[in-house]
Order: C-alpha cells, then structure tokens, then sequence
C-alpha cells in the first residue's frame, strides 16, 4: 500500500508543470505587467539603497542639504561674485540653488543607475526579477534628497522675498523629464558597464562635463544665438531653465527648447531600452 502511494506521489510530482524562464524576443518591451508584479522588490531596492548611503553617517540625510548649498555658496562667490554672471533679475544664490536640485536629482540618478546593473551583480546571478528593476531603482532613490532640497529652496524663496508663478503646476513635468533622461542615459551606461568595467569610472567623468555644459552657474542668455540650438540638444538644458521659470517666472520658457529636449530623449530612450532588452539576456553571465 505504502509503495503504491509512493508511486502515485511520484508519478503526480513528474506530471507537474515546469517553468521555464526565458529572455524575452520583442525588444522594445518593457514587460509593465512583470515590473509591476515586482514592486515590493523595486521598493525594497530603493529603501536599501537609501539605508546603506546613509549607514554609520554622523547628519545622515542632512547631506542632501549640505552638497547643494556648498555648490551654490561656491558658484555665488566665483560666478556671482568675482565674475559678475547675471542671473536674470533674481538673487544669484537663488538662481544657482533652484538649478542644483534638478541637476543633483538627474546627476545622482545617472550616477545609481549606471552602476546598477554590475552593483548587483551577486543578485543577477542568483534569482530571477525584470532586469531594468535595477536602473529603476538608481533613479527614483534620489527623489528622497530632492525632497529635503527643496525644504531649503523654499526657505531661501522666503528669505529672499521671492514667490513662485503659476508655471509651479508644470514643476512636475520638468521633474519627469529630468528623471526620463536620466533613465534613458542610464540604459546604455548600465548594459555597456557590464562588458566593459572602465564604463563605471566615466561616469564621474561624463557628470562633471555635462555640468558645465548646462545652464547651471549661468542663464542661457549668455549662450550666443549662433550656439543655441546646438546647445538645446543638451536635454537637462530645457529642464533647468523650465525648472527656473516654474518657480522663479525667470523668463518667457522657450516651449521650442522643451520640445527638443523631450525629443533627444526619446531619441535616446527607445534604442536604450532596444539594447538593454538585447543585453541583459548575458548579464548572468558576463557580470
């Protein structure tokens, strides 16, 4: 009796069905349905994310208010100071604060999502989850040191006697196209990282350059009219000065430069998550 059932036990456990996990054929896919199905993991990569940069720190958070203001109290000497750079009517520590922020969000964003894929590589290669979970992860935890920034711009706002316009309302919209350049950048870093390891040391490198090739420590007046359409390729260009004029009315926003600015980063988003989808299929492998 005892073998029969065993027999049985055995010949059910041999008609189970077997899941085979596959890569996925359609390229430019990015399996929402599987992304969301993982959220407690995307949310838990953020929270630990969060947890370990700020582990054994003696201000903790307080961080994400000290390096912006440091930036600014640096440009407003040099830039504001000694070399007299206008700021379009508004007080300079305001001006170069309120393009900080975005530009840390997108800077530390691109920086976390990059190196995602190959920080994690101990995970990779063990359990299965959507790999673009990953940069997905490097690009929202910064939201959190954007939120305590903002506390401070604020408070500066109010110090100085500045008050936002209506173009507030579209502060989110500047946000998301900061973070989706920042996405659609992160893409080819992160994939390209994991074959070739000198693409994480560039990273710092690429940050510092486009920094100084956006209009951070200096209004867009400055850029010569011949310079400016070239320079309007730079997506993080439309998102500070649209950044700027939400909350400081700096300027009439030039809707022409949003426009292209959103175009280079589709232009960049599509064939990023093309290789992506193409690459990770090694990254077990390769990582």
């Amino acid at each position: 009796m005892t073998d029969v059932q065993t027999r049985s036990s055995s010949s059910s456990l041999s008609t189970e069905p077997t899941v085979v996990i596959e890569p996925s054929k359609r390229l430019l896919h990015l399996d929402l349905k599987a992304i969301w199905e993982y959220k407690e993991l995307l949310y838990f990569l953020v929270w630990r994310d969060l947890k370990v940069r700020y582990k054994q720190t003696g201000i903790g958070a307080g961080w994400a208010i000290l390096q912006p203001l440091m930036t600014m109290a640096i440009f407003t000497v040099v830039f504001g100071t000694f070399a007299k750079i206008p700021s379009d009517g508004i007080p300079y520590p305001i001006f170069a604060y309120s393009a900080l922020l975005p530009w840390n969000l997108f800077a530390n964003s691109l920086t976390r999502g990059g190196t995602s894929i190959v920080g994690n590589a101990h995970i990779i290669s063990k359990i299965y989850f959507p790999r673009l979970l990953l940069p997905l992860s490097g690009i929202l935890s910064p939201i959190v040191d954007f939120a305590i920034s903002m506390v401070i711009l604020f408070a500066m706002m109010i110090w100085f006697g500045t008050r936002p316009t209506w173009g507030v309302l579209a502060l989110p919209l500047f946000l998301f196209l900061a973070l989706l350049t920042a996405l659609a950048v992160c893409l080819w870093l992160s994939a390209l990282n994991v074959r070739y390891r000198d693409v994480g040391y560039t990273i710092t490198f690429l940050v510092q350059l486009w920094m100084f090739a956006s209009p951070i420590a200096y209004p867009i007046s400055l850029v010569p009219e011949k310079w400016r359409m070239l320079y309007m390729l730079n997506p993080m260009a439309g998102v500070i000065v649209g950044f700027r004029w939400a909350l400081l009315g700096t300027e009439n926003l030039d809707f022409r430069m949003i426009a292209i600015s959103s175009v280079v980063v589709l232009a960049l988003l599509f064939p990023g998550i093309v290789y992506f989808k193409y690459t990770e299929r090694t990254f077990a492998d390769v990582v």
